[in-house]
């Protein structure tokens, strides 16, 4: 899975246009017009595809983390190299997960990882109990994040629609028709 990759995936999840994820990107300081974002987004068969640069997929990451959460005095600086492990900690981050339920997303694509096996992903790389992540486990935990994400949003849908319903038939109920 490539970097372009994860940004199609992010957008669809959160169902966001070129224009809002060149916002994102200005939260982190620096100002991308919508030009490269849309060809980064553009399928790989595509001319006019341009695929997206560990230092650029970092700031979106970070500008996503400042959208989400808020932003912080001392904003880490883009990363160079992206590893598994530092996008998957700043999706995690992003999204405010905490690690039972990375676990939990997890277990949904069908991977059972202890809870030391999970935080070992997030340590730093000279920490004697860091464990590299695999392009296996980054997948599972993003694919079945986004499609939470997306179930999330569809319950919301049904539930909003269900107390509609519900409140107008209270309304007809006690008023009748007319």
């Amino acid at each position: 899975m490539t970097n372009n990759d994860i940004l199609r995936r992010l957008r669809y999840a959160f169902d966001m246009s070129e224009g809002e994820m060149a916002a994102i990107y200005a939260h982190t300081g620096t100002r991308i017009p919508r030009e490269p974002v849309t060809c980064w987004l553009l399928q790989d068969q595509d001319p006019a595809f341009v695929p997206c640069r560990d230092k650029d997929m970092a700031r979106f990451l970070n500008g996503l983390i400042i959208d989400r959460r808020g932003t912080r005095e001392d904003g880490p600086a883009p990363e160079t190299r992206l590893t598994n492990n530092a996008i998957l900690l700043k999706l995690k981050i992003a999204l405010n997960l905490r690690t039972d339920e990375v676990l939990e997303l997890l277990a949904l694509g069908g991977m059972s990882l202890g809870k030391s096996e999970l935080t070992a992903f997030f340590r730093r790389p000279d920490h004697r109990h860091f464990r590299r992540c695999n392009d296996q486990v980054r997948k599972r935990c993003m694919n079945h994040t986004f499609l939470s994400l997306s179930g999330c949003c569809i319950v919301f849908q049904q539930v909003f629609i269900h107390v509609l319903w519900h409140q107008s038939f209270k309304f007809v109920f006690r008023h009748g028709f007319r």
